[in-house]
């Protein structure tokens, strides 16, 4: 998928149309039309802007991978809310000791994701490899 096709689904996800989409980047519908064509380049400052206005993932935008948008803040808050809220005192009781940890249990954490990511990566290359 081309980006101007992607600023095309961007938009649509949205339910915006060309207009709408153009007066929250400040360009002419037209412009916008020609982005998603592809009878015009997406310029950085326009991808940054996007980004910014619809919360879209500059790195899906650019290259496709990952998703479309990005969570904000709020988003993220409403969510711990609602897990702190829940019943489920399993993520309760991870997030309160995330909260409380220190820096190097912090960097511990972060070390041991490292690991099992690696072993997982290994595996993969292993499997990958005997397919070939």
């Amino acid at each position: 998928m081309t980006q101007g096709e992607r600023i095309k689904e961007i938009r649509k996800t949205l339910g915006l149309t060309l207009e709408k989409f153009g007066e929250k980047l400040g360009v002419t519908k037209t412009a916008i039309s020609r982005i998603e064509k592809g009878e015009r380049g997406l310029t950085e400052q326009m991808t940054k802007s996007i980004c910014r206005e619809f919360n879209v993932d500059y790195i899906w935008l650019t290259t496709e991978q990952g998703k479309m948008f990005v969570e904000n803040d709020n988003e993220f808050r409403k969510k711990i809310d609602r897990i702190m809220t829940s019943e489920d005192d399993t993520r309760k009781i991870l997030f309160k000791s995330l909260v409380d940890a220190s820096d190097n249990d912090i960097a511990a954490i972060k070390q041991f994701i490292k690991n099992t990511a690696s072993l997982f990566d290994d595996k993969k290359e292993k499997t990958d490899s005997l397919s070939d």
